[in-house]
């Protein structure tokens, strides 16, 4: 793919990730926070999900008709042009329900299967991360890199839980074994956010079970153009069985562990 045609796809990507993200800023009741007990700004959340992933594919299938789309709220068209984006419209809905500011607009181009766009804007921290496949990653105009290596005791995580009590419990027994073995553990509520903290220097490494393409798709790509190493069980790449990004050395020390914990399992 030529740096053109990526260029002209970060634009895009950039554009809409921020009509999106000032929606959901601008559009969130403020007194959704407080009624968070009750069964109605769940309804709120939804809609206001839906309503960005509308106002992204809206965008995209003006600036590129020909391109395929897959969203988390039901879009999946395959396209013509070899290119697919991948949407999260709003990553971290409890965040964003609760009134927390670390939730985002997640969107990535893929060509051949392959990531070669992200995008992720967190309106309510004033950030947007951005990378193309070779170019390097970006937070505004400041290029991220990873920390430099630390041992496994000194390195700070991130991590994240299901909403299936089943799940959530053995991943609290995986949580139990690592934590002994790291400086600490931050649970964030957004995995794509938590990459990106990875690329900025802000966490040591991540790793989740569960994800879903659309969670990882670009926060993946921009870790990874940070410096850092990203996959899923040994020899294999991040999936929905498990996601870990980290600077190489703590990489090369977690994932045996997650592998001998039986992270990527329920």
């Amino acid at each position: 793919m030529s740096d053109e045609l990526k260029a002209e796809l970060l634009a895009v990507g950039l554009e809409a990730a921020r009509q999106a993200g000032a929606l959901l800023r601008d559009g969130r009741p403020a007194d959704l926070a407080v009624a968070a007990t009750k069964t109605s700004p769940i309804d709120v959340v939804t809609e206001m999900d839906i309503a960005a992933e509308k106002l992204i594919t809206g965008i995209l299938a003006e600036r590129r008709p020909e391109d395929g789309l897959l969203g988390e709220e039901g879009a999946d068209t395959p396209g013509t042009s070899g290119v697919r984006w991948v949407v999260d419209p709003l990553d971290g809905t409890v965040n964003y329900l609760y009134g927390l500011p670390s939730w985002g607009v997640s969107i990535a181009a893929e060509y051949g299967g392959e990531s070669v766009v992200g995008v992720v804007a967190a309106p309510m921290r004033g950030e947007t991360y951005h990378a193309a496949l070779g170019g390097g990653a970006w937070l505004g105009t400041t290029r991220l890199a990873c920390r430099p290596a630390a041992p496994l005791d000194q390195a700070l995580l991130g991590t994240g839980f299901a909403y299936v009590q089943t799940r959530r419990a053995h991943q609290a027994e995986v949580a139990a074994r690592i934590i002994p073995l790291v400086r600490d553990i931050r649970r964030g509520g957004s995995a794509a956010l938590d990459l990106c903290d990875v690329a900025a220097g802000r966490l040591d490494g991540y790793y989740e079970r569960g994800l879903n393409p659309w969670d990882l798709a670009a926060g993946d790509l921009i870790a990874r153009e940070a410096g850092a190493l990203t996959g899923g069980r040994p020899g294999e790449p991040a999936s929905g069985e498990l996601v870990l990004a980290a600077t190489p050395a703590v990489f090369a020390s977690l994932q045996p562990l997650l592998e001998e914990s039986g992270a990527w399992h329920d």
